[in-house]
């Protein structure tokens, strides 16, 4: 696993699941998400959006390389609503990713395993309905060299299938690159012969 350098998560919210018990209502959202900002004002929304539900459980997961994650019962018995959901991000091995069920009572208790159940399944549909894309670790650099070099340093990045992702050419160009991490320790070490070309890890 240490040499992984893609992960998986989703392009875009996942259209509304519904899960349905003893007439309570599950509806289930997934989310892409980068920081706890986009979680925060999702969950906001989401609360305008159903103002009239009892719970808003949640889980997320973000980061690729140093996970962060945290599952939010929001009012139900401990661990019978953020648990399953985080469960599911697990075993769909997503990442960057909120999942959201919102609860309306129903008027009849589920008991413990009645709610793991329907969480669980809240959250699964909502993955189910969401497009899972694999994408590449990438790490960036910052190259710093006199114009002289520029078809070399670009031969270099294009056989490393790097990407520029800013730059600027003047007599001293200055270019930030992004590239899959499988590939970032050979670009480093190749750039680093060149000795008027400098890099270092953004």
């Amino acid at each position: 696993m240490e040499n992984k350098d893609t992960y998986k998560t989703i392009v875009k919210p996942s259209e509304e699941a519904l899960f349905k018990d003893k007439n309570s209502k599950f509806y289930g959202y997934a989310y892409p998400v980068k920081t706890e900002d986009d979680i925060k004002s999702i969950l906001e929304k989401l609360k305008k959006q159903h103002y009239a539900a009892r719970h808003w459980c949640y889980a997320y997961q973000l980061g690729t390389e140093q996970v962060k994650y945290r599952a939010n019962d929001d009012g139900e018995p401990s661990n019978s609503a953020g648990m399953p959901i985080y469960g599911q991000i697990q075993s769909f091995e997503v990442t960057n990713i909120l999942i959201v069920v919102v609860r309306y009572f129903g008027g009849f208790k589920l008991g413990v395993g009645g709610l793991i159940n329907a969480y669980r399944t809240g959250a699964q549909m909502a993955l189910e309905n969401s497009k899972i894309i694999e994408k590449t670790i990438d790490v960036e650099f910052q190259l710093k060299f006199d114009y002289k070099h520029m078809s070399r340093v670009m031969r270099i990045l294009k056989e490393q299938n790097a990407e520029i992702t800013e730059q600027k050419l003047e007599m001293h160009c200055k270019l930030d690159i992004s590239v899959r991490k499988g590939n970032a320790k050979n670009l480093n070490d190749i750039i680093d012969t060149l000795h008027e070309v400098g890099i270092k890890k953004l």
